[in-house]
């Protein structure tokens, strides 16, 4: 068997598009100073999309029955595991809440490429970069608008 011959070259270019597309989002969170950044969320996504590839095509048992959908469906909630230790508390603020956004937001990433849909997860990423970057513009201008003591809710 030749290593990487055939589809395994398009699976494998599948996984570093993955890679590539979280690693814009992990950019941006990097450049903010966020802890997970493009390794992070390029690493999820990339195994987002192995996870996908493994459920479409590497589990097919004796009667052949393959349903992708279960791969998914757990890639979802283990990534709420990742997320979680991202996010902290202190007093009345909590950090982390985005990053564990941007996370779960690469492991869909991930899945979209491994799906075979390459185009929507690039068109999402770059709404993503735009939400995180025009938002995030937004709620610095109006922390600086906001009165020193006002309430925080």
């Amino acid at each position: 068997m030749a290593l990487l011959a055939g589809p395994e070259v398009t699976l494998t270019l599948q996984i570093a598009l993955a890679g590539v597309l979280a690693s814009i989002i992990g950019w941006q969170r990097h450049h903010v100073g966020r802890p997970a950044g493009v390794r992070t969320h390029a690493l999820v996504a990339m195994a987002a999309a192995m996870f996908t590839l493994a459920g479409i095509y590497g589990f097919g048992g004796p009667t052949g029955t393959r349903d992708p959908t279960r791969v998914a469906a757990q890639i979802v909630s283990g990534i709420g595991f990742i997320g979680a230790g991202t996010i902290f508390r202190s007093e009345n603020t909590v950090y982390g809440l985005t990053t564990a956004a941007t996370l779960w937001f690469a492991a869909a990433q991930g899945v979209l490429v491994g799906a075979g849909l390459e185009v929507v997860a690039a068109l999402a990423s770059g709404l993503a970069l735009v939400v995180l970057v025009v938002a995030g513009a937004i709620e610095r201008r109006g922390e600086r608008h906001e009165p020193v003591d006002a309430p925080h809710g």
